[in-house]
């Protein structure tokens, strides 16, 4: 029997969430405690810590800016420019970029900012992408490493000791008690939040032709040369109340570009824009964990007063957990082409990580899908 947050939507399925005596879930008492912060503070604190990183002799930029090009990252870069500092943005190339994320990347340059993208091999790229998803059902989990990795890497490079990162998603989302209420984000936080789901780098040699050359990219520098440049990541949304969907419409205001329609799997126009597999992925944690991107985004919403709780169950029944069958209008049988990989195929992988338990099966244990290929969860008593 799942049990289910009574404020917002979540599941007890969701990883590293808890619950209190009430049956409030850690996502809404982290959002709950934002309230006894005193934000004005908090800024000062900010302008404090950044003030002992401004750029000193010999060196250029301030801090750096791990980027996508969506709302969020459009907001990172807009604060620290209001605030008076240099960032350099630091893009870690996405698997299998859209036009509208590319177009939405150009117009973030276009704040402001100088910019550097960095492309990993992508004929290596494609092998670890079908390796994570064989493996560990997340098509994604190179595009996670990296996402961390780079703006690492280019901080030793350039002695840049400062990264600005956007939201702690343990405070947005819940997760274990203490989680949080961290500022930093360092190599203990990537390693235990980070969605590496077990598989390490090291892993991957000798698979699909991979050599150690070919992972540097998704490598950390070496704790030494991490040291020597001090290399330190803050949460902006520490110092600053975090609200996505702030955020987009901030991010639009300054040339960010929506889909205009919903996007598959989720239940707004304006975030994950940049990559066509990110519907495999948001489609892998509904199997896994029996909720979706439109959870997510409605539970965000029911906090902040935004969408009654009714409301928004209406919206997850309609939106979560729908089979891919296209993203960002791009149809699955080609996202998947990208990976050497067929949709019978994807089929029995999405069957193998399916937690079946959540789910209406055969005879035989296998998930049942209608016509469209979604399923249906046993137990949806999410109406307390």
């Amino acid at each position: 029997m799942i049990r289910y947050c009574v404020r917002c939507l979540y599941p007890d399925t969701k990883p590293d969430l808890w619950f209190d005596a009430a049956g409030v879930c850690s996502g809404c008492l982290s959002f709950a405690a934002r309230t006894a912060v005193d934000w004005a503070a908090r800024e000062v604190e900010f302008l404090e810590t950044i003030g002992r990183f401004r750029s000193r002799e010999g060196r250029t930029y301030d801090c750096i800016v791990p980027v996508s090009g969506g709302k969020d990252s459009h907001f990172q870069v807009l604060r620290l420019l209001e605030h008076g500092l240099n960032p350099l943005a630091v893009t870690a190339t996405t698997d299998s970029l859209s036009d509208i994320g590319r177009r939405n990347l150009q117009n973030l340059q276009r704040l402001g900012v100088d910019h550097v993208e960095v492309t990993c091999n992508p004929v290596v790229r494609r092998r670890i992408n079908r390796l994570g998803l064989e493996q560990v059902g997340d098509i994604s989990w190179p595009e996670h490493v990296t996402i961390f990795t780079t703006p690492v890497r280019i901080a030793v490079q350039m002695r840049i000791p400062l990264i600005v990162w956007g939201e702690n998603p343990q405070n947005e989302y819940g997760g274990p008690p203490g989680s949080g209420a961290t500022r930093v984000l360092d190599r203990r936080w990537l390693e235990e939040y980070g969605g590496l789901l077990g598989l390490r780098v090291s892993d991957l040699v000798g698979q699909a032709g991979i050599q150690p050359h070919h992972l540097i990219p998704y490598t950390f520098p070496a704790e030494s040369e991490v040291a020597a440049v001090g290399v330190t990541g803050l949460f902006l949304g520490y110092f600053f109340a975090w609200d996505g969907y702030t955020n987009a419409l901030y991010a639009q205001a300054h040339g960010l570009e929506t889909l205009g329609r919903t996007v598959e799997g989720s239940m707004v126009d304006y975030e994950n824009l940049d990559n066509h597999q990110t519907g495999i992925h948001d489609y892998f944690k509904f199997l896994k964990f029996g909720f979706g991107r439109a959870t997510d985004l409605a539970s965000s919403h029911i906090r902040r007063g935004r969408l009654s709780r009714a409301g928004g169950l209406r919206l997850v029944r309609r939106h979560d957990g729908r089979y891919p069958a296209t993203y960002l209008g791009r149809p699955l049988a080609d996202i998947l082409a990208e990976i050497g990989m067929g949709p019978a195929e994807f089929d029995r992988i999405c069957d193998q990580f399916t937690t079946r338990r959540l789910f209406v099966c055969d005879a035989k244990g296998r998930p049942v899908r209608d016509a469209a290929g979604n399923l249906t969860k046993i137990n949806d008593d999410n109406s307390r």
